[in-house]
């Protein structure tokens, strides 16, 4: 039976980047069918529907949402494949945080925050979320966002499901790169 990181990572790889690994569909918002995932996961890393609902309960980051009836599955933000999550626009607090490691300040400071091969840059509401984001790329830092003025002057934010802050791009004028 796969433990519930290597499921937790497994489950981010085909819910937000790769369902054709596997061969399964997601539907235009991102859903999967649970049972369809249970099944084709089987030579790959095999899941159960009882793994998958310890990994959405415990997950301390809540990456994965079960629909209301219990079905289907999908993750709450991070894709790089075209789904529609349905975001609301929401209006940013005054500061946001992004977490990086210190070998990328440099083309940040050039570049601002880019989504990437993402839908969005991620942002967090506090220091510690965003310590521990950078922390998973080497060395941390943490940079400030002035969120409030980057949507005075036009940008857009979406919450995803687990709090997460999401915006198309982060220009280098909003950026706060503190001690960094």
């Amino acid at each position: 039976m796969t433990d519930p990181v290597s499921a937790s990572r497994f489950l981010s790889l085909v819910l937000r980047h790769r369902p054709d690994l596997i061969g399964l569909s997601l539907d235009d918002a991102g859903w999967a069918e649970i049972d369809a995932l249970v099944r084709l996961s089987q030579g790959h890393r095999p899941l159960t529907r009882a793994l998958i609902e310890t990994v959405v309960a415990t997950s301390d980051k809540q990456r994965f949402a079960i629909s209301e009836d219990g079905l289907r599955i999908r993750a709450n933000q991070g894709h790089s494949i075209d789904v529609d999550l349905a975001l609301e626009i929401v209006a940013p607090p005054e500061f946001l945080y992004h977490g990086t490691a210190t070998r990328f300040v440099e083309a940040i400071r050039r570049e601002g925050l880019s989504r990437r091969n993402r839908h969005h840059v991620h942002l967090s509401a506090d220091v510690e979320t965003a310590t521990r984001v950078g922390t998973r790329h080497g060395k941390p830092v943490v940079l400030v966002v002035r969120a409030a003025g980057m949507a005075a002057a036009g940008h857009v934010f979406h919450r995803s499901a687990n709090g997460v802050w999401l915006t198309e791009a982060v220009p280098v004028a909003f950026i706060d790169f503190g001690d960094a």
